[in-house]
């Protein structure tokens, strides 16, 4: 029931002037465009290579420019969309996603493992609107939410431990759990219930339930998760009802990748 973890990879022989790209571009992500000399200083790089990057990123379309600040340009989102619909479980789930989020009128989480990292593949929201910070290609710990849990119960140990190893067990609130072996009796709790569960771990105020989403020989591909405010997922709604809905849903969209005929 193993998944490849595709850890961090280390080159051999890195392209330096790919490295400061990708520098650059990661400024502009955090800083939301900027200044040569704004991005330079973030990057520590003299602005001269700052320019010079800038410029041939804004010649291949990645890169847009407004008077002397620099930005991002929609390249990305074309790009990043069109890798998405390559994805069979984005394709065999969005709808069912779409669809519990009316459904409960809560928040539903699609989350798939890169690098040792939860990434958001797909994400809807219910007509009681969170507001959430993540939109879908973010990156996120995988150990302080229902959604990453339950990809981590179904990852053997070893996995585990080296995602532990190379990300740690950062706390997002006072009720995330920092210690390994806690972490890893959960996640023997919910390969038994074959449900995880987020009791305001991740974010303040904030609960959810959680379950993998697997090929017919176990191998867990991503998982689903319903998140709301923690007055309204009280323990009967949180560990009865929205269980039986996340269930139902995960079948249709586990029928859609094993038996895709049904559809």
């Amino acid at each position: 029931m193993s998944l490849c973890i595709k850890m961090t990879y280390e080159a051999r022989n890195p392209v330096k002037a790919l490295l400061t790209a990708n520098e650059i571009i990661t400024a502009l992500d955090d800083l939301d465009g900027g200044r040569i000399v704004d991005i330079a200083s973030y990057v520590d790089r003299p602005q001269s290579v700052v320019h010079n990057h800038l410029n041939t990123l804004r010649q291949l379309e990645y890169v847009v420019k407004s008077g002397d600040e620099y930005e991002l340009s929609l390249r990305f989102m074309g790009i990043g969309e069109r890798v998405r619909r390559r994805i069979e479980l984005y394709d065999a789930a969005h709808t069912e996603v779409q669809k519990l989020a009316d459904q409960t009128g809560e928040l539903i989480t699609l989350l798939v493992e890169e690098h040792g990292r939860g990434i958001y593949l797909d994400i809807g929201v219910g007509s009681n609107e969170i507001r959430y910070p993540a939109v879908p290609g973010d990156r996120t710990y995988l150990h302080c939410s229902a959604v990453g849990k339950a990809v981590l119960a179904w990852l053997p140990e070893a996995d585990v431990n080296r995602i532990l190893d190379e990300h740690g067990l950062p706390a997002q609130t006072t009720q995330t759990i920092t210690d390994r072996k806690r972490l890893h009796n959960e996640l023997a709790s919910i390969r038994e219930d074959n449900l995880a569960y987020d009791r305001e771990e991740f974010r303040d105020g904030l609960k959810s339930v959680g379950a993998p989403i697997t090929r017919q020989n176990d191998t867990v591909i991503g998982a689903l998760s319903i998140a709301g405010p923690a007055h309204r997922m009280k323990d009967e709604r949180l560990e009865r009802e929205l269980p039986d809905r996340l269930r139902q849903s995960i079948n249709v969209i586990e029928l859609n990748i094993n038996e895709p005929n049904v559809r």
